[in-house]
């Protein structure tokens, strides 16, 4: 079985990590979030490591989670259900605390989660064709693992807004509420990554750890254990009440779910 997020360093110390399930657009399971937590965990500690950049194998970035992995998460015990959101609540707060400079390739579908690892990194590219979506709520669950990197990176505004209607929106929109900060055609975007990988590598990076660990909670942006809890909390009540089952159930079964009028 291929791994789920493949690593690799180069010469100069970027960092790649890229998500690795492409027959499911990526979505992620706990697998994925094991995988990534754990990936995090060695850059994190690798003196080496300068840059990470997350990337997406095959046609999509990011389709948000697994939807079999979300019914069968659904049927979980108390115990077991908290640590699967717990995962993915870590996975987002390592990533948005990572003390190198952290880049983001959107191509294709952004979903869920998706976005939420996009709003948790320094800097994010979308290729034109690149389509987004805050759409948890489309299928009863909520999406509070990524809530506060959402607000974070688009302010409350926008996230209200696209959080609770579930809408897809294009690049250009993302660049608009602030979710990306730039948009480049897709055979050009390779290149201007690497032109601000460049940029970045002239910053010192005591001095890019110091700001960024600044920056986040200066301005209250870090996660305490007991935020991280009752965001994990939150996600997992959802997920196995009634109205997450009935929407998983009608998003498997093409259909609307019950609450549609």
């Amino acid at each position: 079985m291929a791994k789920p997020v493949l690593l690799s360093i180069d010469d100069r110390g970027i960092a790649t990590a890229t998500l690795n399930k492409p027959a499911k657009g990526n979505a992620y399971d706990e697998d994925l979030l094991a995988a990534l937590i754990e990936g995090l965990d060695a850059l994190h500690d690798d003196p080496k490591v300068r840059a990470l950049v997350i990337r997406g194998a095959g046609k999509h970035f990011q389709a948000g989670a697994d939807l079999d992995w979300l019914a069968k998460a659904a049927t979980y015990g108390p115990e077991q259900a908290y640590a699967a959101s717990m995962a993915t609540t870590t996975a987002m707060q390592k990533l948005n605390e990572f003390p190198k400079p952290t880049f983001a390739l959107v191509h294709g579908a952004c979903f869920g989660g998706g976005c939420g690892v996009v709003c948790c990194v320094d800097v994010a590219i979308a290729t034109p064709a690149a389509i987004f979506g805050l759409t948890e709520v489309r299928v009863g669950v909520a999406p509070t693992p990524i809530s506060t990197h959402m607000v974070h990176a688009m302010g409350l505004r926008q996230t209200r807004r696209y959080a609770i209607t579930g809408e897809r929106f294009d690049a250009a929109e993302a660049l608009r509420i602030g979710l990306v900060h730039e948009v480049v055609d897709a055979d050009k975007a390779d290149a201007r990554l690497a032109e601000i990988i460049d940029q970045t590598m002239l910053s010192s990076p005591s001095a890019i750890a110091m700001t960024k660990d600044s920056f986040l909670g200066a301005n209250g942006l870090k996660l305490s254990a007991r935020e991280m809890s009752l965001l994990a909390h939150e996600s997992w009540m959802q997920r196995a009440s009634a109205e997450g089952k009935e929407g998983l159930a009608a998003f498997r079964e093409k259909r609307r779910p019950a609450w549609y009028k």
